[in-house]
């Protein structure tokens, strides 16, 4: 399928509605020199909207006219009639209508807060958007969980994240920057120095403008593919930094049993750790050879058995549903397993084909399960006491679904809400970090990006220093002038 826009300013919202129905369509940047067999097509004149499909052979068309409105309501009512058209040529209706933001929880979140009407809301998601009703109850139900953690959160509340860009191998579905340990071994030790220190740099900026952290989320690629004693400098450096007794939570991705043992589960712990995720992905064997995996299923459960022994008690495991060559039954035996070693957090994530993944790359992204049955088994979380707790959603993600995570009461990963409902700052260490900085009170969002890849964060650290002093440049324009110096 291609898509072909005319006569606009910008086509984002129309090119992205399109994918909703045709996942990886491309966009023309000409007019097509002959006919196409799959074809959308939107413009407009002076006079008319007018968009049509052609499908197989067949064409479906529609047009409105013009009239005296502001842009964002001629936009809304350009996008409802190619949705409209889309829906009828292919007699599907996706189950966040017509929504291709991220973020749906933070819609009824800003609209609370704007004074509407809890009908208004429901009427925005079911008549508006065209939600289904199950997808509305979902995202109104997370929304009420968060309501009291984000009426609690102060204007110098922020959040740190550490990235980690390293791994034991490349997972086929991945597209984050991350590289494979044997590859740049000799990398790791001066990328863990170097990101000692700038975590001493952030903790100086947060000196100077007043800031209170809350959460700490060591991330990656996957940190415990450091050493035992990398991970100890790294975790004693946050310790000597921050009081870590005055957090609400502190995460670390211990990922993969191939590189998790027990001496790092237990530096985790001595060292401050709240919070671990062990993630499978998935149980079925077969299904983690396929996607690049070198661990058996069975080393997961003996990961997650060690983290017990060690005294973790706020354990996370991912699933991903929609992986190449798993099925709706695979998929459900996976979810049974996972419930059966009882963690209290289950995030369950749609599998979503991004460009840089080797599953796109590679061309093996035409044929996968029904994900949407795969997710509609996810009802047993709510069976067995997990709540949904925090959701969001990306593009190109099969049949147009979410990610979700699910919670014991009382167990819910703060720095997921405050990250994805964007409730303060997000101050980012580490390759490939971006530092995102809310406006106290406002809706104005900066960012501070390091560099990508870990040769150039460690050949031009310097410069990444200075760009962290926009913190304080930043904090200056919005809290008393007293705040900083």
């Amino acid at each position: 399928m291609e898509i072909w826009l005319t006569g606009l300013e910008s086509g984002y919202e129309l090119e992205h509605l399109a994918r909703l129905f045709f996942p990886g369509a491309r966009l023309l940047t000409q007019r097509p020199a002959r006919a196409r067999q799959n074809l959308v097509r939107a413009g407009k004149s002076k006079k008319s909207l007018f968009a049509a499909v052609r499908l197989e052979g067949t064409c479906f068309r529609a047009r409105l006219p013009r009239r005296q409105e502001t842009a964002k309501e001629e936009e809304y009512r350009f996008c409802r009639l190619l949705y409209e058209l889309l829906r009828k040529a292919t007699g599907r209706r996706p189950p966040w209508g017509m929504l291709t933001g991220v973020r749906p929880v933070r819609i009824i979140h800003d609209n609370r807060a704007a004074g509407m009407s809890e009908e208004q809301i429901q009427s925005l998601f079911l008549d508006h958007y065209d939600c289904t009703p199950a997808k509305f109850r979902l995202v109104k139900g997370i929304a009420d969980l968060q309501a009291p953690l984000i009426r609690d959160n102060q204007p110098r509340d922020c959040s740190l994240y550490v990235g980690i860009p390293f791994c034991p191998s490349r997972c086929s579905f991945c597209s984050f920057v991350s590289r494979t340990i044997e590859r740049e071994r000799a990398l790791v030790q001066p990328y863990v120095d170097k990101l000692c220190e700038e975590i001493v740099a952030i903790r100086r900026q947060m000196e100077l403008c007043g800031l209170r952290l809350r959460t700490i989320y060591i991330g990656g690629g996957t940190p415990t593919s450091l050493n035992a004693a990398q991970l100890r400098q790294l975790m004693e450096t946050l310790a000597q930094n921050f009081d870590l007794d005055s957090l609400q939570e502190y995460t670390v991705e211990a990922g993969r049993p191939d590189c998790t043992d027990r001496e790092k589960l237990h530096i985790m712990k001595q060292l401050g750790a709240s919070r671990i995720s062990i993630n499978p992905q998935t149980f079925e064997q077969s299904v983690l050879e396929e996607i690049g995996r070198r661990h058996s299923a069975e080393a997961v459960v003996r990961c997650f058995e060690e983290a017990r022994l060690e005294g973790h008690d706020n354990i996370n495991m991912d699933l991903i549903a929609g992986l190449p060559s798993d099925t709706v039954e695979g998929f459900e035996r996976s979810l049974q397993r996972t419930l059966e070693l009882d963690p209290e957090n289950i995030t369950v994530h749609t599998l979503t084909l991004k460009r840089a993944s080797n599953l796109v790359i590679e061309k093996r992204s035409e044929e996968y399960a029904d994900v949407s049955a795969m997710i509609d088994r996810c009802e047993v979380l709510a069976q067995k006491g997990y709540r949904p707790y925090y959701l969001y959603r990306q593009k190109n993600t099969l049949q147009n679904l979410e990610n979700t995570g699910w919670s014991k009461p009382g167990k819910e990963c703060y720095y997921n809400i405050y990250i994805m409902e964007e409730i303060h700052s997000i101050l980012s260490a580490g390759a490939g970090g971006s530092t995102k900085l809310c406006q106290p009170g406002g809706d104005k969002i900066q960012r501070i990006f390091n560099y990508k890849y870990p040769a150039e964060y460690i050949r031009d650290f310097e410069t990444i220093l200075k760009r962290k002093e926009g913190i304080g440049e930043f904090y200056a324009c919005y809290l008393d002038p007293q705040t900083v110096g």
